[in-house]
């Protein structure tokens, strides 16, 4: 990778920036991959440039929830600012492509030696937990269509692309309903001309369109990270 494009890294001093990156190694993820289970060691930090990561939540024999994404505006393994090794979520691949990978021990490292680095980590806590604690309430309050329109939007962003690879099945597990649900809205979302979907190719063609559907979390969303990571 011949750019940075992480957005928490591009954020830092350069003298910061160089150390970090001096640690890290460019890594391709890759669809479906899992990073990390609950209640394990922490063993790499991942900084995401064009890939992305559902955050999911299991209870019991329940195939999970997801309750957060990481694309190349934060990381995977923030945990380790608090001084918590342990991993708090499982967390896989819903979008392939590159990310800068370093272990927790060198991560620790750059952590103690950078006052900015913290800094940022810890707004980007901040943002984390604020979209954790809104999917919890878009998932109890916010009906199956809105909360779809939003997914595909955060999907979107964070793909950098029109266009992504995503099946009924994956957007059942991840918003947590039946693939009926799912099934029913696409096509309604489809049949207005805001989405195509064919094979499992996913196109967004009306982005406002689109967003004009989306419950207002995804809003909400947005303007956190606006506020907190300019």
């Amino acid at each position: 990778m011949t750019t940075v494009e992480n957005h928490l890294i591009e954020l830092l001093p350069r003298n910061d920036r160089r150390r970090l990156l001096a640690v890290c190694e460019p890594i391709q993820l890759a669809l479906a991959e899992i990073l990390c289970e609950p209640g394990k060691s922490t063993r790499h930090v991942y900084f995401p440039v064009d890939g992305f990561i559902s955050l999911v939540a299991r209870n019991g024999s329940h195939p999970g929830l997801e309750v957060g994404m990481v694309g190349r505006e934060g990381m995977l393994g923030a945990q380790l600012a608090l001084g918590v090794a342990t991993v708090p979520l499982h967390a896989l691949v819903q979008g392939p492509g590159a990310a800068w990978r370093v272990t927790a021990a060198d991560f620790r490292r750059e952590l103690a030696r950078s006052p900015a680095l913290e800094r940022g980590l810890n707004r980007y806590i901040y943002v984390l937990m604020s979209q954790l604690a809104a999917s919890a309430a878009c998932l109890r309050f916010h009906l199956i269509g809105p909360r779809l329109a939003r997914w595909l939007l955060m999907s979107q962003d964070r793909a950098h692309s029109d266009t992504f690879r995503v099946t009924h099945e994956f957007l059942a597990l991840m918003l947590g309903v039946r693939r009926v649900g799912i099934t029913t809205a696409a096509s309604a979302l489809q049949r207005s001309g805001l989405i195509e979907y064919h094979r499992g190719d996913l196109t967004v063609l009306d982005r406002n369109g689109l967003e004009s559907m989306a419950c207002s979390c995804y809003a909400a969303d947005r303007q956190a990270y606006a506020e907190l990571l300019p």
